[in-house]
């Protein structure tokens, strides 16, 4: 599958399929394409798959297209300012990513739900107690806030990040909730009760521009009935 990624700070991705080939990509991800390529919804996987991708943040059915009567092409614009990285899935190569981060994939890649170890991590840590799991075998395409910064992180070593950060990570790591020591650290610091503590080894992901954090910058702003 050949595909290219343009743009910014709204990227797209085009993906070009030769005759036969077919993408899978998230319900209403389609902004253009080829006329030659034919659309099939699916629940990919069966009712208890799109159960599943419910309870990570998608829709319940995907979208398959493949290119019949010769080469197509179809382009998925991003629906934040932000990044679109591709990752290649393998198995022992899997990858956790965040809430709504799936966007498009090739069809040997399967979405699970991938629960944190520790609720505790979920409830507190802002990333969310269900992520999504990317495994199988193919490309995959992950929509990112804002701009990427990637780090590998050794056996044991670990990053404090703000909570909403994560964008993604090896399914390696390991994802645990840090306490902000001191009463006046907690009350004055304006960075909430917790951190999130990543682990190693593998690589994670981090967005610089979190969604719910510019939807709490513009809240003050927006008039309201009151």
């Amino acid at each position: 599958m050949k595909y290219e990624i343009n743009g910014t700070p709204l990227p797209a991705l085009t993906v070009y399929l030769e005759n036969g080939e077919t993408v899978v990509c998230e319900n209403g991800a389609m902004s253009w394409m080829s006329p030659n390529l034919v659309m099939d919804t699916t629940t990919n996987g069966g009712i208890g798959k799109a159960f599943g991708r419910m309870f990570t943040g998608e829709a319940m059915f995907q979208n398959r297209y493949t290119a019949q009567g010769g080469n197509g092409m179809i382009t998925m614009a991003s629906s934040f300012p932000g990044s679109i990285l591709p990752f290649q899935i393998s198995p022992g190569n899997e990858i956790i990513v965040q809430k709504r981060g799936f966007l498009a994939s090739e069809v040997g890649v399967t979405m699970s739900v991938a629960f944190q170890k520790k609720i505790s991590s979920g409830i507190f840590g802002g990333e969310g107690f269900i992520m999504q799991r990317l495994s199988g075998n193919g490309l995959a395409f992950v929509e990112i806030d804002g701009h990427c910064m990637e780090y590998t992180l050794g056996p044991g070593e670990s990053m404090i990040l703000d909570n909403g950060y994560l964008a993604a990570m090896s399914s390696t790591c390991t994802m645990d909730i840090q306490t902000v020591k001191g009463v006046k650290n907690v009350l004055l610091g304006g960075e909430g009760l917790t951190n999130v503590v990543v682990t190693g080894p593998g690589k994670i992901y981090l967005q610089t521009i979190p969604i719910y954090q510019v939807a709490n910058s513009i809240r003050p702003y927006i008039p309201t009935s009151g």
